[in-house]
């Protein structure tokens, strides 16, 4: 483990993630079990996308080098009309759409530490991307948006009693119905999550 206290940035891609590496900037630590990078305190992961990866790699965070606080950041679908591609919104509480209570079947909720100063916003994590009308329309009933990490990093980070912060910039939107321009539109939108992240986050 590593002596020095340092912040835990886990992005789910190098897609999203690029901007921080080359512009912090940030040097390669390690690619396995991982790939870490590291720019001053700050120790990004890319944990590959779903829920699983996410955990393993928040969790690896906080063992191997000690991290004091995580955030997660990057891409979310948009479900409920109104959502602009590349809106940025604070998490306020996670949703496990795919994951519902055993006693029950109600919704399972997770809550992230929240700080004041940003627009903020449900968020509904499962493993399966939510593209067509129809899917978002229900998962809709419960968020405002959708990924497929954020609930497992909160998850992780409970468990070892981390605070967890989310922030997710706006990838897909409800006219979006057959998900091939994400790739596009994340590549496009990266850059904004970037300067808000450094200019009213990591600052």
């Amino acid at each position: 483990m590593q002596g020095n206290t340092a912040v835990g940035l886990v992005m789910a891609t190098y897609l999203e993630a690029q901007p921080f590496i080359e512009s912090m900037p940030m040097e390669e630590e390690g690619r396995r079990p991982f790939r870490v990078f590291r720019g001053g305190d700050i120790i990004l992961v890319i944990s590959g996308i779903g829920k699983t990866n996410a955990a393993v790699a928040a969790s690896y965070l906080i063992m191997q080098y000690n991290v004091t606080v995580i955030y997660n950041a990057g891409a979310a679908g948009a479900v409920i009309a109104g959502i602009q591609l590349g809106d940025i919104f604070h998490i306020k509480k996670v949703v496990e759409y795919d994951r519902p209570k055993m006693s029950g079947g109600g919704m399972r909720f997770v809550t992230p530490s929240v700080m004041e100063g940003h627009e903020t916003a449900v968020l509904a994590t499962q493993d399966v991307p939510v593209i067509s009308g129809e899917f978002r329309s229900r998962v809709s009933e419960h968020a405002a948006l959708v990924d497929m990490e954020g609930a497992a990093v909160v998850h992780a980070c409970g468990l070892y009693a981390i605070p967890c912060y989310l922030f997710k910039i706006v990838s897909d939107t409800v006219s979006d119905q057959n998900g091939r321009n994400i790739v596009e539109n994340i590549a496009a939108v990266r850059n904004d999550l970037y300067s808000y992240m450094v200019e009213h986050v990591l600052g």
